[in-house]
């Protein structure tokens, strides 16, 4: 990484996945099935390639996918991605203090909802998470489905600009 557009779009189905699988969580099988579309002509479209995927998906589906992320703050084996963005938002620091504080929040979120808390840490400190935990604590169950869905998407587009230059190899 990062690759050019011209490299993804010359790919191998395997290699494709390979580079940009981990957009969405744990769930390669979003990579897979925009293969074929194939030539991108920019990040975005890709990732609205990849977002009408996700959005194509059922309810049950959908709830895996949310499923699949860690929990904000936590101190287990999660992917390469989100350790880096965890850590650009300091979460790889926590004191002892805020280390429980996470934890308790977690666990209020996943009993509330039944699945993680789902925030794209991009342009977020522990105080700015902390104060988006307790906001949406107070949604409804749907409302709060469809906001960790759009967090998803947001994280998976930073992903993609990160990993995939705009410029093609022929300097386009």
């Amino acid at each position: 990484m990062p690759y050019t557009l011209d490299q993804l779009n010359t790919m191998t189905e395997a290699e494709f996945v390979a580079a940009i699988g981990p957009a969405f969580e744990a769930t390669p099988t979003i990579a897979a099935q925009v293969w074929p579309q194939r030539p991108f002509r920019s990040v975005a479209e890709l990732h609205r390639a990849m977002v009408a995927i996700v959005r194509a998906l059922d309810p049950e589906a959908k709830l895996t996918l949310i499923k699949a992320h860690p929990d904000l703050g936590t101190r287990v084996t999660m992917a390469e991605a989100s350790v880096a963005e965890q850590s650009k938002a300091g979460l790889n620091a926590l004191s002892a203090e805020e280390y429980e504080r996470f934890q308790s929040l977690n666990q209020r979120y996943k009993t509330t909802f039944g699945f993680p808390f789902i925030l794209a840490v991009a342009g977020h400190n522990k105080a700015s998470i902390l104060e988006n935990f307790a906001q949406r604590l107070g949604n409804s169950p749907a409302v709060e489905q469809a906001t960790a869905l759009g967090e998803i998407e947001k994280i998976a587009r930073l992903r993609l600009e990160s990993w995939v230059a705009e410029a093609t190899s022929r300097g386009a």
